[in-house]
């Protein structure tokens, strides 16, 4: 090996080695937010980023349960047959969402917040609901109970309350629209992060095959599962920690038989999303959908350890940029 490959094969095990790679980190939407920058100048990095931030921040604003004034906040409170105007952030996330849960078969639903409810003491602690709570709680959720006019940018709910979180695929959306403020300062060499949740690579540094990111199991940080290259794509990752649960919307009960996932698309919007709904899809439907979206994939860890205590690995679709350990 020569010292140009060894020099490649260096970096690919260590990113922060990259020639010209600028750091920088913002704690956001209850993590920490990350873009790696390769560029020359790295005052002008830190302005590009310090914008993508700030938009970052606003995002937050308009998109948080949490915050009192937002939108989503609005929605919660939103008497039934009554027409809210949204931004256009809110409404293009709640377009996203409604895609996801028809595309999904209703795995993905933002309005899962009652069912979630129900599985968790005011503490947060956990507790085992009745089925007739579950019942109950299941007839307000699901994205068929509200209507977006697009012309106005507007959302109608035929039932009332509903109990909406972006939480899965908020985070996404905003890597994404990070990555558009940093392409309008002309950073095209970069990857966002957004927590261990969701990432998206821009252009791949120079002389490198991709961003080199290091794939562990979300239940699990110190399992190292395999090695991207990534390059103008987005990686989304879901799994369940220690003594949790994903409730899934179908049944109003937990899952089983998952312990983390991963997938694959052009957006981290969509890779956010369809992280979580292949928690709860099953196996033969994650195939399904991955031959029929060419340009997503899913991994799947099966919560199903033998005597030596591995689990069972699935993978569907096309992991081009992967190398499985």
């Amino acid at each position: 090996m020569n010292d140009n490959q060894e020099q490649k094969k260096t970096i690919e095990n260590n990113p922060a080695l990259i020639p010209g790679m600028k750091r920088f980190s913002h704690e956001a939407m209850a993590t920490t937010y990350e873009i790696f920058i390769v560029h020359e100048d790295e005052k002008y990095a830190s302005q590009a980023a310090n914008a993508a931030f700030f938009e970052l921040e606003r995002l937050e604003l308009e998109l948080s349960r949490f915050e009192e004034s937002s939108d989503i906040t609005r929605i919660n409170h939103l008497p039934a047959k009554q027409i809210l105007r949204l931004s256009l952030d809110a409404f293009e996330c709640l377009k996203i969402s409604h895609q996801m849960y028809h595309e999904t078969n209703k795995a993905f639903d933002v309005t899962i917040g009652p069912l979630f409810n129900c599985w968790h003491e005011k503490d947060g602690s956990a507790r085992t609901p009745s089925q007739e709570e579950i019942e109950k709680a299941s007839k307000n959720i699901g994205m068929n109970l509200l209507e977006l006019d697009e012309s106005l940018h507007a959302i109608w709910l035929s039932v009332s309350p509903i109990q909406m979180d972006l939480g899965g695929v908020g985070k996404g959306y905003a890597v994404d629209k990070m990555a558009e403020m940093l392409r309008e300062w002309s950073i095209d060499i970069a990857l966002i992060s957004g927590g261990f949740s969701s990432v998206l690579a821009l252009d791949a540094p120079p002389d490198t095959k991709g961003w080199p990111l290091s794939l562990s199991n979300p239940s699990n940080r110190k399992q190292i599962i395999a090695k991207a290259y990534l390059q103008n794509r987005a990686i989304g990752s879901s799994g369940v920690k220690k003594g949790g649960h994903i409730i899934s919307p179908r049944t109003g009960h937990p899952v089983e038989g998952k312990a983390a996932s991963w997938s694959s698309a052009p957006t981290a919007a969509v890779a956010d999303a369809l992280s979580t709904a292949f928690m709860i899809m099953d196996l033969d439907e994650i195939e399904k959908y991955c031959s029929n979206h060419s340009d997503h994939a899913a991994m799947i860890i099966l919560d199903d350890k033998d005597d030596s205590n591995q689990n069972t690995i699935k993978r569907f679709g096309s992991w081009n940029e992967i190398e499985f350990l």
